[in-house]
């Protein structure tokens, strides 16, 4: 349960009873939108591209194993971002988003510095992010690992 937030203190203080009323959803959809943004690329990747055309990118990077991540750049992209949506096995979804948005960053962005405008990091960098605090805070109460009872 959100604690009240006290009118005393808004600029507004008529919009108290607003903030109030949508205050406990507001976990909830930052981690709904932070699935829903990344699902469409992997979407994307299911439906218009190969795993060979990714396998073929990472290879090129010099990374291991090319097939294998092509596939887990994938799932995570399509079925992880989806389960981070609906708060299932959150914390897993979160980690394996993270791990992605690492290698991205690093392996990808880097050389072309932050801003995301000029193809940086900035935009991996706030998956990233929301991805930290999801994972330590979980799926909460608006999701399928609460409604299951069981928080991975």
């Amino acid at each position: 349960m959100s604690p009240e937030i006290d009118p005393r203190r808004l600029f507004i203080p008529g919009l108290a009873g607003f903030y109030n009323l949508l205050a406990p959803y507001a976990y909830a959809f930052m981690r709904f939108a932070t699935g829903a943004v990344l699902a469409p690329h992997g979407i994307d990747k299911l439906l218009d591209s190969s795993v060979a055309q990714y396998a073929q990118n990472i290879g090129g990077k010099g990374l291991p194993f090319a097939t294998v991540l092509a596939v887990l750049t994938i799932f995570t992209e399509s079925a992880g971002a989806i389960m981070l949506a609906v708060g299932l096995f959150t914390r897993i979804a979160a980690a394996m988003i993270w791990v992605e948005m690492v290698v991205i960053i690093t392996v990808y962005l880097w050389p072309y510095g932050y801003l995301w405008t000029k193809h940086g990091y900035e935009y991996a960098l706030l998956w990233l992010l929301l991805c930290t605090a999801i994972f330590f805070r979980g799926g909460g109460r608006y999701s399928v690992d609460h409604l299951i009872g069981k928080e991975f």
